[in-house]
């Protein structure tokens, strides 16, 4: 079997066997086959795509490129939740533990931030002592004594991604439906659970700036995930604006917090109450409409909160400051952003606002970036709302005071102020099962 054959099968618009495809990833995992080569084939594929069967395919060979997690050992049925990314996007501090409040098992592996969107291991790390690296025997023993466990990914799970993604970054191959389908499920899949919801981000904020395009990608990741034996969901949601008023580590602790005592945003708060519904309908416990309840339910009888504090503390954290968020580490400087004009917002770019958390040392530009774990934004106004010029629209944090400047300018200038009030967007666009 010859790379050539397969680059110029695929150029050709041919269909790719199992077998074809799986001598190209063990190529790309091993380092036989050059760069150059698989360069070829991601765009071949960018302009020619794959079918279901292919896709599927790719996926397993990603996910079987490096270490499984077998979860055998853990007691109940397991669930995980997978966002595509956002900006403000903390919805795993409030789902994981209403889930899991329920008896329901959450064996969650988390990611870091890059750019500008958040890592949930970030912000966790925001949190004084907590490990986010545990041992598979820590891991599987944390969450069968109490039904929650998130880690970062220490092991190496589906390293073909790694390299594909690399190469895709510098050829403009980034986004092709098939290879970014791969890349998602064939890391989650290398993790043993059963049911998995699916976040699908739409908008500015997101990668996916589409709502069809978001939907072709979470048909196709449960396709997928079908295919590999899961029970699936995946919600379309929004990303034309930050999820609740807070960007950043500790900031976003916080504000998930105050949502599991009940006084959350209102937009972040039924985001999570739908996905926590999903997960639990997956896990066998009701109708969605009914988990949702049992969801809200989680929160005002303070299981929930309860649940995230306890597991702060099995993975050496500071509970204290999940009870007392109040308490947090606080920015040595901040600032205050007045609105330049009157009238309504009508539109941000969302990821120029996650840029602008950034730039105030919030975030990473490269794996190596150090993070200031207080630094961040608190918006005072959203898409909607009304305005006055010299009116506070946002709050900076930072240690770094000469990080205000760019950030308020980046900010601002994702700031779209009008005359007219813009019409109401959904949280939720779709659900796609």
């Amino acid at each position: 079997m010859r790379m050539y054959d397969i680059i110029k099968k695929k150029r050709d618009g041919g269909e790719l066997s199992t077998e074809e495809i799986a001598f190209f990833i063990r190529g790309v995992t091993d380092g036989s086959i050059p760069d150059y080569q698989i360069s070829a084939l991601c765009m071949a594929i960018y302009f020619k795509g794959m079918t279901v069967r292919e896709t599927c395919d790719l996926t397993f060979a990603v996910r079987d490129s490096g270490d499984r997690l077998e979860f055998s050992a853990i007691n109940g049925i397991r669930v995980d939740k997978h966002s595509t990314g956002g900006v403000g996007d903390k919805t795993s501090l409030v789902v994981a533990p209403i889930v899991a409040s329920y008896g329901v098992k959450v064996a969650k592996m988390s990611g870091r931030g890059l750019g500008h969107t958040g890592g949930t291991v970030d912000k966790l790390e925001a949190i004084d002592g907590f490990r986010t690296t545990l041992s598979e025997e820590e891991f599987i023993a944390q969450v069968n004594k109490i039904g929650l466990a998130i880690v970062g990914q220490s092991r190496q799970f589906a390293p073909a991604d790694k390299k594909l993604y690399a190469l895709r970054d510098v050829t403009a191959t980034v986004d092709s439906m098939p290879l970014i389908a791969a890349s998602i499920m064939g890391k989650k899949l290398a993790a043993d659970d059963d049911c998995i919801v699916l976040d699908v981000k739409t908008g500015s904020g997101s990668f996916m700036k589409s709502v069809e395009k978001s939907r072709e990608l979470a048909k196709l990741m449960v396709d997928i995930g079908k295919n590999a034996g899961k029970k699936m969901v995946a919600l379309i949601t929004n990303m034309d604006r930050p999820l609740g008023y807070a960007i950043g580590n500790s900031l976003e602790v916080i504000e998930a917090v105050e949502t599991l005592q009940g006084r959350g945003p209102a937009d972040f708060t039924e985001v999570c109450m739908t996905l926590a519904g999903y997960m639990l309908s997956l896990a066998g416990k009701g109708t969605p409409e009914t988990c949702e309840e049992l969801a809200r339910r989680a929160v005002a009888d303070g299981s929930a909160l309860k649940k995230l504090a306890e597991t702060v503390a099995a993975q050496g954290g500071n509970a204290e400051l999940i009870l007392h968020p109040e308490t947090f580490k606080k920015a040595k400087y901040s600032h205050t952003v007045l609105s330049r004009s009157s009238g309504y917002i009508q539109s941000v770019d969302t990821e120029a606002y996650g840029l602008s958390s950034l730039a105030l040392g919030a975030g990473r530009n490269t794996a190596e970036d150090a993070i200031d774990y207080s630094a961040g934004i608190i918006l005072k106004k959203k898409t909607g709302d009304a305005v006055k010029e010299g009116e506070e629209i946002a709050t900076l944090y930072s240690d770094n005071a000469a990080s205000f400047a760019a950030a308020e300018e980046k900010l601002l200038a994702a700031t779209v102020i009008g005359s007219e009030k813009p019409a109401d967007e959904p949280l939720v666009y779709d659900i796609v099962d």
